[in-house]
């Protein structure tokens, strides 16, 4: 309970930093020019994004914001579900990244109709992100990298129990086909040692 209560006050606090560092990008930048951070390297540009991820699906911002609203709900769940212990703190804190990401780009959508972009990297011509975005993108990373080498099969047995798998119940009715069929060739040597 302590864990989740240090958890909800990270979340409170990456959320508000995006938020203010939005709300200072609109008051700052939105009529005037780009600020030149390091010259032809990175610009802060106020762009509004009524879109998903560098623009994907455009002006879809109802559809948009029913979708990450539904996709939160599953998260916050699962974050819920986590066992307890040591082993399942980074997948926890991954979590209310993942969770801080996706409230601060829905409060964009849900109250100003657009996302509020304004990190670019004009060296490599980086479509223009903002800071709930890199919550997300650099989450999904460690998440992946984390399920690679450091995750077991076995640790995501809790999922199982969630979701209910029909991968482990066939298992369990191959291998006790498979029994079935070695106690049926021990059953016929047996005959057969007996003749």
């Amino acid at each position: 309970m302590k864990q989740r209560l240090k958890h909800l006050i990270l979340f409170i606090l990456l959320v508000g930093l995006d938020q203010a560092a939005k709300l200072w990008v609109r008051l700052t930048l939105m009529n005037n020019d780009p600020l030149v951070i390091i010259p032809d390297v990175f610009i802060l540009q106020y762009h509004e994004n009524t879109g998903a991820v560098w623009g994907i699906m455009s002006g879809k911002v109802q559809l948009l914001s029913i979708f990450t609203f539904i996709i939160l709900i599953l998260i916050v769940f699962l974050y819920l579900k986590i066992p307890q212990g040591k082993r399942y703190n980074p997948l926890k804190l991954i979590t209310v990244f993942i969770i801080a990401g996706a409230v601060g780009n829905l409060i964009d959508r849900i109250f100003l109709g657009h996302v509020v972009d304004f990190i670019y990297f004009e060296l490599i011509n980086f479509p223009l992100f903002n800071i709930a975005d890199s919550y997300l993108t650099v989450s999904c990373v460690l998440l992946f990298l984390l399920a690679i080498f450091y995750y077991k099969d076995a640790d995501f047995a809790f999922l199982d129990q969630i979701f209910g798998s029909k991968k482990k119940a066939s298992s369990q009715g191959d291998s006790s086909g498979l029994e079935d069929k070695t106690s049926e060739s021990k059953d016929d040597e047996d005959n057969k040692s007996d003749k």
